[in-house]
Order: structure tokens, then sequence, then C-alpha cells
């Protein structure tokens, strides 16, 4: 045992470092096998039943299904063999015990009968089947017919459950080969822990009709094989239950695995809050007494998420592969578990969940070192629900071995720590419902179910300690998966259920790999290549798979295939082609090369070559220009042993002909050549004319070379001249150079010459081009030679044909075009154009790097903005023509409204834009021209503005809103006059900037940056230079907060109503609710209602199209944008969930229902219900019928709209939330015109109707006048009743009153029974002892009696001593050997002590009290609880004080009419029957205590002497002739003894009648 913990550590460490998640496994797996849509065999039973429970024979492979109300037997095949009816049946839950045992008056409805529990016990060849009706009873049916056996039901041994779960009852059954098998049964108890036991071993009888079926092993009135659950532990958890998941037996113990709640702390927090807790329990085979009871709590980790809600388990072994991981032997027990994420809900689990492995040799391990401890006497028994928590352990000099089971000294017991499992695998969205496992060929395999109805697979010892998730498949639709799996006979098909749905499902699917590195690569154990029949299959499926490299089980063992030469040309036939192969087994049968479907041919076998010939020329693919200059085929070997092609490789044809340039030609990857003189491209070079025209390298291509541009100008004859490389000289018969120019998509050929092998120029020519609106046009240039002989341009090297004319209207714009275009600006016709276009007699011709080269009459055509602050500071853009061509023409001449303005360089536009800066205005000046000079003030040279420019004086009035959060955000108006003024806005709130978003002239916008502290800001505005004064503030404000989202869910297409409470939200303008998924964001928006509460529409989730729609989702982020606070965009404490979109099904193939008027339409569908926690929600749907809305009605699966008054066709169109579906249109059918027979038919009917409508009025004036005259009759008989129930009114209320008169009067003569305070007192301090010591002497010998009176004096005035008695008391109640019993003595003896000294009793009590009220308070316990058992000594005392102080009120105020109520009661009940048994009577109070059936009796009066004196007169007794003779005796003496003290009277059994 000690090298364990290095085991864990070494093992843990491991499964850290790999750090899988499922996402991570799943990249392993390959990517078309999790979405395999496969058939199964299935089975599904009757729409009305759900399945439970499911096991298989192992004997002879069939199954066995509980269901609701059926057992059914199905072959392996899941075809039915036989069923067996259970219910359902009349029955009620309450009714304990069932009716079929004892009437019961609970009312009876027709319930169904659900499986609980569904066993086969092999040693008796039965099967044994629990269900739910009459409190859990089981038939015992036998397993070839489902003949029933036995159903015991007369016991209450017998009822094992009234809980209607299927999953709440486990069994595990414990054979014996000499004696009667054992059962173990476990079970929830749902809140009756009085009439069944949670847990308990029972006999198993050979006979399935005997009396002792099911009885418990052991039973006396002291010990039995069970345990409850207290009733107490009810009154701290009212729902408290144990869950019981899976139960199996392993060694001497049988194990379960439960589910609790329990009651715990949070961290940091003083409540307790209810929690689930997962468990494993452990008892001894052969323990009776269930000593051997203990609880281990488990559970697993994984990154910091704690899975600890148990969903499913099952016991296996570890096999070689993950034992050597683990440090275990191979056939040791492993714990396969699925638990899901938190404690929290047990009913609805977090989607979040694990698969975990448990050590089965190491939680008991764990158990073993627990019982150690207590039995040194360490620790508590620590089980709250059993009420042992806080019991101590007791030490016991005993040796404790892995065997021991337990003795009647620390049992039950609870081990406090919890056992970790080890987590292999995780799912974060389709949460793990069930688990089965099991050993391959020395791997450990898990076969997991989910909640959506898939099946996953996974390998536990996967590569590198991983485990591989390596196959998904949905197995049942709907989900999710129930917690019942079991093999086939042949562990070679798994069986898997939902409660609608029985799937038999292979449990490899090796057959769906195509290829030996799909089927290795796989990950699934069982599967291989089979090589030569080309198939992945389980090895003993492969023939002759044992022979050498006939099986490949690893990747490295597929067969590779190479072939020299890999590829030909087309026009190469009947080519020897050598495949080297690797890894195939022995090929003497021979073997066939075939290329795809072109040719097949024998292939000659050397050794580890095969020799093959490519095709014949007729079988060679032609291959066309667009597909490229190639064709791959696969080259295949095929067996001829077995047919089957076992090895291919890609071969490849190419055409070096669709080649038409020499660069595509040479840099092919085949084997071209380019003949330069035949401009064709060949896989032969000897096929080219001569050996100069032979080029194979890129470089020695004909080209042209790059040049830096070819400027041409339109309508100017120009030759064009271009550098080339390796260019041929035309042969014989060969034309010569051309170049080609395609313009605005008209082809322009143009003669070229070839001066050397690396010149060529096209011939002097003019272009030209439409339109003005293109200055410069880039032109495709092709150079061609003997016509269609393209010489290769890899430069792309164009001609650009350009006009100076074009958009260059202006001298300025004229001169800044491209130097390299000369163009210049012509003054006398005022155009740009080239210099020889510009008539030199006429006109001055301007260009830019002339000498005079400045463009005269510059004019301002706009300025912007046309106002600002006189401070100055504005920047003004000034924009026109001939604005200069240089900085410096304008640098200092630029006046604005007579204030200079300087010019900057950043804004400088030549001959376009100027921008300056304003200096400070006069108070004088007021508005003015721009007036700017280029170069020189001259009058050609200068320009003034059209516009005016003014100087305003800025104010500011008010600002909305006053208030924002401190992260900022908010957007702020700020008004007053002429804010528009000026370039430049500069907002400050005190230090904190405010960001400018725009102006009118009343307003400007800014939006507030963070400030770190909550305070008032002076506002100040800045415009430019000028400082706008006013007494403004904006207080930062704390951000707002929010506290709580209602719902927390919503959609997937999202626009659901969410509520959002907060703080401070009434700042927020515009606020807005987000949600991030898969890295994209969707927003929606939010109206704030006041500042604690705003509305919002839930943002959409943004989801790919292979998203899987049925499963919940939640956001990576879920949050809100409130102007800028950060801190909740991403809200951490909220679960958001999105659940899936509502899915309809469109009406029909065609798309159109045909209803009649008033008929409601059915929309089907999905998902229509969210299944949210809690259940109870809703959607809002809106159904349009064309235009019209109709009323909805929605279920979980369908909408059922209350069609509107329409008639004819109309669109239906369903809307939820963000989300619009129709399912089509409805065809409403007006009510058909009537035909002439209908008439005619309406019309005889009308009249047979006035003819039956006359005969019906006759016979009524004949019927009413017989009914009153029966009316008088019945009224005279009612006169007669009511006169006759008057009368026996009146004689009910003598007889009362003369009973009353005998009542008061027999109490004045008899007066009431008293009793005297001494004897009344002792009844209470001391009940049952008639003689008690404090009412005799004291009884000492003489010597003695003198000390004795001494020390009980002392010990008086002690006991007077409030300090004293105080300790006295908790001194004796701090012990535990200080019984019951000894505490009502104590508290009797001391009252009887103080009882002349009351105040200071009652001041002693009154402390005590105080002290256990305390106490209560600190255990949590129930104050109903408190002074409900008389458990101390204060209890008791109180009792006392009561009695006391109640004496002199009894007997003067309360007694007496007390009493006169009793007799009073009495004397009523016996005027009727009473029963003798039960109590209940016919003139009872109490409504429980009533007899409802009619009984017939009589009074009878007996005269009656006293038996005292034969000669007293007879005294007159009334009886009733239905009375038992005890009731007529004790009738008899009450009236007899009537003034006789009830204790002197003797007994009715003492006296004959």
């Amino acid at each position: 045992m000690k090298a364990m913990p290095w085991n864990w550590t070494c093992l843990l460490s491991h499964l850290l470092m790999v750090g899988m998640g499922s996402s991570t496994l799943l990249t392993r797996q390959p990517a078309p096998l999790s979405q395999k849509q496969r058939s199964f065999v299935t089975f599904r039973g009757e729409p009305a039943e759900g399945f439970n429970h499911l096991v298989v024979d192992e004997r002879t492979g069939h199954i066995y299904l509980g269901a609701v109300n059926r057992i059914y037997k199905l072959s392996s095949d899941l075809k039915v063999l036989v069923t067996h009816e259970t219910g359902p049946d009349e029955d009620n839950p309450k009714c304990y015990p069932p009716r079929i045992v004892q009437t019961c008056n609970e009312p009876l409805t027709t319930t169904n009968n659900v499986n609980k529990m569904l066993l086969i016990d092999y040693k008796e060849n039965r099967l044994i089947a629990c269900g739910s009706l009459y409190q859990g009873i089981c038939k015992l049916l036998r397993l070839e017919d489902l003949f029933k056996l036995g159903e015991p039901y007369h016991k209450k041994e017998h009822y094992l459950s009234g809980v209607n779960e299927s999953g709440s009852v486990f069994g595990v059954i414990v054979s014996y080969s000499n004696l009667d098998d054992k059962l173990f049964i476990a079970t929830a108890v749902d809140g009756k822990p009085e009439y069944f036991p949670t847990i308990s071993s029972r006999k198993l009888t050979k006979n399935s009709e005997a009396d002792g079926m099911f009885a418990y092993v052991f039973h006396d009135e002291f010990v039995a094989s069970m345990i409850k659950i207290p009733s107490d532990t009810f009154t701290i958890i009212p729902d408290f239950d144990i869950y019981y998941v899976y139960g199996f037996s392993s060694g001497n113990f049988v194990y379960f695995l439960t589910l609790q709640p329990e009651m715990v702390s949070p961290p940091g927090s003083t409540t307790k809050e209810q929690v689930y807790t997962s468990k494993l329990v452990r008892l001894c085979k052969e323990d009776t007494a269930f000593n051997s009871y203990v609880e281990v709590p488990i559970g697993c980790e994984r990154s910091g998420v704690e899975y600890r809600l148990l969903q499913a388990a099952y016991l296996s072994k570890a096999g070689a592969v993950l034992g050597r991981t683990l440090g275990v032997h191979p056939d040791d027990d492993l714990l396969f578990t699925v638990f899901s994420k938190g404690q929290k809900r047990k009913m609805k689990s977090l989607d979040e969940s694990a698969l975990c492995i448990f050590i089965l040799k190491q939680i008991n391990d764990r158990i073993k070192e627990r019982l150690q401890s207590c039995y040194r006497g360490e620790g508590t028994l620590d089980l709250a629900w059993l009420k042992v928590k806080d019991i101590p352990c007791s030490s016991a000099l005993l040796t404790i071995d892995d065997n021991f089971c337990g003795l009647d000294m620390n049992a039950p017991l609870g081990v406090s720590d919890m056992v970790r499992g080890i987590p292999v695998f995780t799912e974060d969205r389709d949460r793990m419902t069930s688990v089965i496992a099991y050993v391959y060929k020395n791997h450990s395999l898990a076969f997991v179910g989910t909640k959506s109805g898939k099946l996953k697979k996974i390998r536990v010892d996967g590569p590198r300690g991983n485990a591989l998730q390596y196959e998904t498949v949905q197995v049942v639709d709907p989900g999710p998966v129930l917690r019942d799996m079991a093999f086939s006979k042949d562990h070679e098909q798994l069986y898997i259920m939902s409660e609608r749905q029985l799937t038999r499902v292979p449990v490899e699917s090796c057959g769906q790999y195509q290829s030996c590195g799909e089927c290795l690569g796989s990950g699934d154990p069982h599967c291989g290549w089979c090589v030569l029949h080309n198939t992945c299959t389980r090895k003993e499926r492969c023939e002759r798979s044992k022979e050498p490299r006939r099986f490949a089980s690893e990747m490295k063992q597929c067969v590779r295939l190479t072939v020299h030469p890999n590829n030909i040309s087309v026009s190469q036939y009947n080519v020897l082609l050598v495949l080297e192969t690797y890894n195939v087994p022995e090929l003497s049968a021979g073997v066939n090369c075939t290329f795809e479907d072109l040719s097949e041919m024998d292939g000659l076998v050397v050794g580890n070559q095969i020799q093959c010939y490519s095709p014949a020329a007729k079988e060679v693919p032609r291959i066309i220009t667009e597909n490229g200059d190639h064709h791959v085929v696969q080259l295949q070997l095929k067996s001829k042993e077995t047919g089957m092609t076992f090895a291919s490789t890609s071969f490849v044809f190419y055409n070096c002909s669709v080649h038409n340039s020499c660069l595509s030609c040479v840099e092919s990857p085949y084997r071209c050549h380019w003949c330069k003189y035949r401009h064709v491209c060949t896989h032969d070079p000897k096929t080219c004319s001569f050996q100069e025209g032979r080029v194979k390298l890129p470089e020695d291509c004909p080209q042209l070379l790059r040049v830096d541009k070819i400027l041409v100008p339109v309508e100017v004859i120009k030759p064009i001249t271009l550098k080339a490389k390796n260019l041929p000289q035309p042969q014989s018969g060969q034309r010569g150079y051309e170049c080609i120019l395609n313009i605005q998509g008209s082809e322009q050929r143009v003669p070229a010459l070839r001066f050397n092998s690396s010149s060529v120029q096209c011939q002097n020519t003019s272009y030209s081009y439409e339109g003005m609106e293109i200055n410069n046009l880039p032109v495709e240039l092709t150079v061609v030679w003997n016509g269609h002989f393209n010489i290769d341009n890899p430069a792309q090297n164009k001609v650009h044909l350009y006009k100076c004319g074009a958009m260059r209207e202006s001298c300025g714009l004229c001169l800044k075009a491209d130097p390299d275009f000369a163009c210049g600006w012509c003054q006398g016709p005022g155009q740009c154009t080239l210099r020889q276009h510009c008539p030199a007699q006429e006109s001055r011709w301007l260009e830019l790097s002339g000498a005079n080269s400045k463009c005269t009459n510059p004019r301002i055509t706009e300025i912007i903005p046309v106002t600002g602050p006189r401070e100055g500071g504005t920047k003004v853009t000034i924009r026109g023509e001939n604005l200069g061509l240089e900085f410096r023409d304008i640098a200092s001449h630029v006046k604005v409204a007579g204030v200079e303005c300087s010019p900057l360089v950043d804004g400088y536009i030549p001959a376009e834009q100027i921008v300056c800066e304003m200096g400070e205005a006069k108070p004088s000046q007021h508005a003015g021209f721009v007036e700017i000079c280029v170069a020189v003030c001259r009058p050609e040279f200068m320009a003034r503005s059209s516009q005016l420019y003014y100087f305003m004086t800025l104010t500011l009035s008010d600002l909305k809103p006053s208030r924002g959060p401190m992260s900022g955000g908010t957007q702020v108006t700020i008004t007053g006059t002429n804010l528009n003024a000026g370039s430049n806005v500069v907002v400050m709130f005190g230090k904190q900037p405010c960001l400018f978003h725009r102006r009118s002239p009343s307003y400007i916008v800014c939006n507030t940056t963070s400030s770190d502290e909550v305070l008032e800001m002076k506002v100040s505005v800045q415009v430019d230079r000028a400082k706008i004064h006013q007494d403004l503030v904006f207080q930062y404000v704390e951000d707002p907060t929010i506290v709580r989202i209602e719902p927390e869910w919503s959609i997937v297409s999202g626009n659901t109503p969410i509520a959002v409470w907060g703080t401070h939200l009434d700042l927020i303008q515009n606020p807005q609710i987000r949600a991030k998924h898969g890295g994209k964001e969707h927003i929606n928006i939010c109206e704030v209602l006041n500042a604690t509460e705003m509305t919002c529409q839930a943002p959409a989730l943004a989801l790919g199209p292979d998203h899987q729609s049925d499963l919940t989702e939640r956001p990576e982020e879920f949050g809100f944008i409130l102007d800028n606070v950060q801190s909740l965009l991403i809200l951490n404490k909220t679960n958001f969930t999105y659940y899936p979109n509502p899915v309809f099904e469109a009406f029909g193939p065609s798309g159109i229902l045909e209803l009649k008027p008033g008929t409601p339409i059915i929309l089907k569908g999905k998902n229509l219900i969210p299944p949210v926690a809690g259940g109870n929600v809703k959607l809002n749907y809106t159904v349009l019928v064309g235009e019209k809305p109709c009323t909805v009605t929605v279920s979980d699966v369908q909408l059922l709209c209350e069609s509107p008054n329409l008639i004819g066709r109309h669109k239906v169109m369903a809307r939820v939330g963000g989300m619009e579906y129709s399912p089509g249109m409805v065809y409403i059918a007006p009510d058909s015109p009537l035909s002439l027979p209908a008439i005619v038919s309406i019309a005889v009917a009308g009249g047979l109707l006035i003819i039956f409508i006359v005969a019906v009025l006759i016979a009524y004036k004949r019927k009413s006048r017989e009914s009153d005259l029966t009316l008088k009759r019945l009224q005279m008989q009612m006169d007669n009743l009511e006169s006759r129930v008057a009368l026996e009114c009146k004689e009910a209320f003598a007889e009362l009153q003369t009973d009353i008169h005998e009542l008061t009067s027999d109490l004045d003569g008899a007066g009431i029974p008293f009793l005297d305070y001494r004897t009344y007192t002792m009844r209470v301090l001391f009940p049952g002892i008639e003689d008690h010591p404090v009412l005799r002497d004291l009884e000492v010998p003489g010597y003695r009696q003198e000390r004795v009176e001494k020390g009980l004096k002392l010990f008086a005035q002690l006991i007077n001593n409030k300090v004293f008695l105080l300790s006295f008391i908790r001194t004796l109640e701090s012990q535990r050997s200080f019984s019951m019993r000894d505490r009502g003595n104590v508290a009797s003896l001391i009252m009887t002590v103080l009882q002349s000294k009351l105040e200071y009793a009652t001041d002693v009590l009154k402390q005590l009290l105080a002290d256990l009220i305390d106490k209560n308070l600190e255990s949590k316990n129930h104050p109903k609880l408190l002074l409900r058992r008389t458990e101390s000594v204060a209890e008791k005392m109180l009792t006392n004080w009561f009695t006391f102080l109640l004496y002199k009120f009894l007997k003067e105020c309360a007694g007496e009419p007390l009493f006169s109520l009793f007799c009073a009661i009495k004397q009523q009940m016996e005027k009727g029957p009473i029963d003798a048994i039960t109590g209940e009577a016919r003139y009872s109070l109490s409504e429980d205590k009533l007899i409802r059936q009619q009984i017939d009796y009589k009074t009878l009066v007996l005269s009656c002497v006293s038996p005292d004196n034969a000669n007293s007169p007879e005294v007159p007794v009334k009886i009733l002739n239905c009375d038992t003779i005890t009731q007529v005796k004790e009738k008899i003496l009450d009236a007899i003894f009537k003034n006789v003290p009830c204790s002197h009277r003797p007994k009715a059994a003492d006296m004959d009648l």
C-alpha cells in the first residue's frame, strides 16, 4: 500500500499535463465520423407507455424490457417474443396497506404501473419485476414465457416503495450455492420513512409463493436487516430523500451509489443552503444488523470545475493498458461514473458533465483508514441524516482488516473527506446521462449516452495517456439516453434506450472507414485493415489474418506504393512502369494493374516490385485545355486471390501541347519543351525544327523586359520602343512583328520592327480614346509575330495614353500635372495642351519649368467657416483656382476681414486650397472679405472672395443632462448662441475632456470621459482661442449596477423581454444588452423605466449553420453596454442560457391547409416551450392569418390558433422573439351555395318541423295540467313532513331540557370529584409512584439521624443559593449517564423543596429556560421542537411550576364547566351507537370519529337493582339494542353509582349482568 500515493501523483500529473477538454479530443476524430447518420435495429412500444428498465439474459441473449404497464421479452434482434401486462389498475398512493389487502377510503383512480426494478434471478430462472402500484409490490415471472410464478402482497415487507419514479429503486442479488439467495434493496421513500426502509436485505426463497419471500433477513424488536430514515431528518430538510443511482456487489461487500440532499454553509456565510452530495454506501454481504453501513462522499474536479452530481455509473475491469497507467492489476474493479457540474440542482442538472473513474480498492482503503481511526476513538460518526453526526467514536482494541464488518458500536459511520475520481473526459454542451464499459484486447472502452440521444465511444486509455473520443453516433431520437444500457451476449452489440425507443447499436462500426489510414487513425481498438480484402474490420473476421502482413493493426503497417515513372505524356503508350510495394503480403496468386476504368492488365511480381505497362493509344485520356495540362488517375493493384483492390497510387498523364506560351510551357512541373520557331510545347525535344529553337529554361524564352512608363499623348504620331530578349528572327515564309493595343475594347494592330534579339519598335502611329473624364488611360500591349505567335510579357507592360486637357480646366491644375506629360497652359484659347498644339504667335505658353510660370487671375470660390470668434485661432479653409504652385507664393499674403491669417503648410494644396489661422480682431472689426496675393500683390495676381467673413460673440445658456456615470460615455448637449462659429471646439468638465461630437448655431454635443471620483465639475468651452464663460456644472455620479435580471434565458433568435433591476439606470441614455458567442457579438436595445428598472430585448446568439439546434447554449460573454461603463460589459454572476429556437413543421408537401370556418389552425413543431428549470414559462407567440392575429394556445409540440372570421386563402405567419416562420397557406372554404334539391329538402323539412311543433304544444298543454295536479299533491306531503319534523324537534328539545336538568341536579348532588392538593401534585411530580419517600418521615437509624438531618439542612441552604442550584443542574445535565427519568426526578424534587419559595423558584426557572432557548438556537434545531418533549430539567420544572399555580384556578373556576362539558358530551354520545373497537360514534363531535353508515337501533329501558342493596328501589337505565355487554354494564354502573366517585366504583369487568 505504500506505493499507492506515488502512483496517484504520477497519474494526476500525467493527466494534468495533457490538459485535455472534450474540445481538444474531438480534433483527433475524423470529421465526417461524428455526423454519421446510420440506421439501427430499433423497437418502439405503445405511444402511451414509456420504457423504464432493461436487462439482458447472459445465457440466452434475450432482452427483458420493463415499461409502463408492461414487461416485454425480446429476441436479440428486438422482435417481441412475449408480453406481460402489469397495469393500469385502480389505486391511490395514499392507500397503505394497499386496497388489495384492506379497503381504502381514499378516492381511487386508474393508475399506471411504472417499472421500478428489473432483475434476473439466474439461480431460480425467474425475473423479479417491481412496479409502482400498491406501494411497490413485485412480481416473479418465469424467464421462458413471463408466466407469473408469484406476487407476494399481504405483508408490509412486500411493499418496497410508493415512489412513482422509475429510477428510484435499485436491487442487488447475492447468491449462495446451498442457501437461499439474498436481495439487497435500496429505495427512495418519498417522505414515508415509517412505511419503507431506505435500504434493507431480504430473503429470496426458492418457492416464489413462499410466505417468507422478501422477508427481512433478520428482524427482532431491537435490530433488523434494514435502515430507516429518522422522521426528525425531515424537520431539517423537508424534502429529504436518498436517490439510488447504481448498485453492485464486489468481494464481500454490496455497494450503492446515491445522491442525497444536505444542508451546508457556503464559504463566508452563516446561513445554510441545501445542496446535493453524491455518496457511495457500503455494506457487508453477511451483515444482518447493518453494523457495517459506511458512507463515503465522491466527486471529481477538472481545471478548477467541480463535478459533484452523480448521473450514472458502471462497474468494469481496468484492462492491461489502463491498469499500467493507474498502477493497478488488469482485473481490478474500476467504477466508471458520470457527474454533472456543481451541487445545486438534482432534477435540472447543468449541461457540463464529466466521465470519471474510481479505483474500488482505493475507496475500500479509505474506508478502512476511517474505521481504524474511529476505533481509536478519533472523530465522530458524522452521519447527519441518521442523527449520529456529533456522536463521538468509541475506542476499542481491534485489528481491522479489509473484510471487517463492523460491531454494534461506531455504526453507522460516515467518512467526511471526499474521495476524488480521476476525470478522463468532459463534455460542456450535451450532458452525459449514462455509461457502460468493457475491456477489449487489453483496452478499456467506455460507451456514454447523452441528453440529445447520442452515443459517445471513448477509449479511456487513448494515446499518450489521454482519453480519446473516437466516434459519436445519434442512436435515439429524441433523447435523453436512459441509465440502463446493456451488452449483447457476445459483447458485439449494445442495447441503448430512451423513454420511447430501444436501439441495438454495434459496438464497432469499422466498415464505415474506406482506407487503411482512416481505419487505423480512427482510434477504435476493434478495427484493423484486412489488406487483400481492402476492408476495415475486426481481426477475427479477416481471412488468414494470422499470416504475415495480411492484417494491419498499426498505421505504419499500412500498404504503401510508389511508381517509377509517376507521370508520362498522353502521347506515350505501353511504357514499362515499375511499382515498389511496402507491407504487402505474399502475392503468389497473382496481381492485376488497373488504371481506373481506362485499362487493366496483368502485373509481373518480382520480389517487392511489380512491373506493369501504361495504357495503349486508344485508352489514354484526352486532356482538354480548360482542365489544365494533366489528368490524374488512380493506378490500382488488384489481388487475383480476392478480386479486391488492395493498394493504389496517383499516376499522372500530362499534355504539354495545351500550353500556348513559352513561359507556361517551361515552368510546367512536367518534362515540357518549347519550340521557339514552331511556337508549340512538346514533351519530345526531338520534334523541335532545329537545335537553337529548343527552349527548356524560363530565361531562354522570348519575352519583353520591364520598362518604367510608356507615355503616349493622344492624336500624336509617335513610335513605341520596347526592350526584350531572345526575340526569334522570322524564318522564310513567316510574317514579321506587330503590336496589338486593346483600347476601350477595340483592337488596334500596328506594324513593328525587330532591331535585334533584344529590341522591337511599334511604328509611328497616333492613338485616341473617347471622353474627357479620363486624363490617363493604361492600355494592354501585346507583341506578336507570324500573325499569332505571342511574345511573353511577364512584367505586364502597359501603354499609358493621356490627354492634357482632360480634367485640367485651370492654369494651376494644368501646371500641377506630372512633368513627364509635358503639358502646359496655352493662354490664348485658355486650355491645357502640348506645346506643339499652342499657336506660338497668338498665345503665351506657360510651363512649370519655365522662367515665367505663374498663373494669373487667381479666384476664390469658397471659404469655410464664414464665422469665427474675434479672439482668433480659427483655421479658415480657402478654395479656388490658380492659388499658387508653391507654398511660398501665398505664405504672407492672406487677409480675412482685414485681419492677418497665417497660411499653414499642412493644409496647402497647390493651386486649389489654402488653410490659414486667424489672428485677433479689434473690437471695431465686425465683418469683411477674404483677400489674397499670389507671389506679388499686382492686380492680375490678387483675388477677393464674394463671401463675407463675420466675427461672432459666443454664449452658453444650459446643459443637458447635468449628471452622468463616472465611467463617462454620457452624450451632453450644451445650448447657447453662435456655437457653430470657428473651426475647433474644446469642452472641459473640470480637468476631464468632453469629446466633441457635433454642433449647430444653438448647441454643442460632446461625450463625457471617465472620472476617478464622484463630484461636480465646472463646464468650460473653448472655440479656437475664445474661452466662453458661464456657470454651468456637470455632476459625475456612481456608475450604474445590475442587481438582478429575469428571466435568465432566451431563445437563440433573441428578442424576448428581459426585466432588469439595478441602480442609477436613469443616467444611461442609450442602454443596450449584448451577448458574444463564437467570437461574434449581437446587441439589442433596452428601455429605462426608472432609476432601478429597465426592460431589454434579449440579443440573438451568433450561431453557425452547422449548429446542433436541440442543445442549450451559454454565451461566452453576456452583459450590458451602458455608455462607457466597462464593469457591466460582462456579467460574471449570471448563468444566462439560450434554449433552441422553436421549430415549426410546414403544412404538408403542398404547403396548403384546408379548413372549415371556425376550425382551429394547428401548427406542429418542437421546442415550443423552453425546458427551463422550475417550468411554467411561456414564449410570447403571435400568429397572423393574413393580416389578422389569432388567439394562441401553446403546448410543447403544437400551437393551437383560433382562426379569425375569414374565408379564402391566407398566408399564416408565426412570430416569436426574433424569428418569423410561415408554415404555408391556409384555405378556409366558404359554406357552398345550395342546389335546388337541397332547397326542396329544406322546405319539406321545415313543413314537417312546424307540424311537429304544433303536436308538441298540444302534448305540452296536456302534460302541464297533469304536473299541476302532481305539484299540489307534493305540496300537501311537504306540509305534513314539516309538521312531523317540528313535532320531533319539540320532543327532542324537551328531552334535552330534561337531560340538562338531570345532569345539573346529579352534579349538585354528587359534586365535582376534585382530588386533594397532595394527590393532585404527586400524580404530576412522580407519576405512577403511590408511596414516594417524600411523603414519609426520614427513615434512618437513630444514631445517624442527627447527622443526616444536619446534612439535609445544609443542602437545603445550598439549594436556596441560586448560583449553586444553577451549577448543580448544569453539572448533572452535562453527564452522559444522566438519563431522561433522572432529569424528571431531579426537577420534581427541586420543585417540591421550593414550593414554599415560588418567587425564588420562578427566578431560577427563568434563567434555566433562557439557557435552553440559547442552546436550541445554537444547534439550529427547529423552534417547534422546543418544549415538545420533556428532555431537560428546565422543561420538567416548568411543568411542575404550572401544576402548583393552576390548582386553585382549576378548583374555583375551570374545573366545574370542564367536568359538566365532559358529562354532557358523554351523555349525548351514549344516545346513539358507539363502536367498541375504534371508538367511533353516531353522535360524535369529531369529524374523524363519526360513524357514517346508517345503523338501525332501538332504545331499551332496563330496571336495575344495586348490588350492594337488593331491597333498594329499581333504577331505570336506557341502553341500545346494539350495545355490547361491556357497554351495557358501564351504563348501568354510571346510573347506579352516579353519586360515587369513579375511583370508588366497581369495575365493569368485575360485575356480571
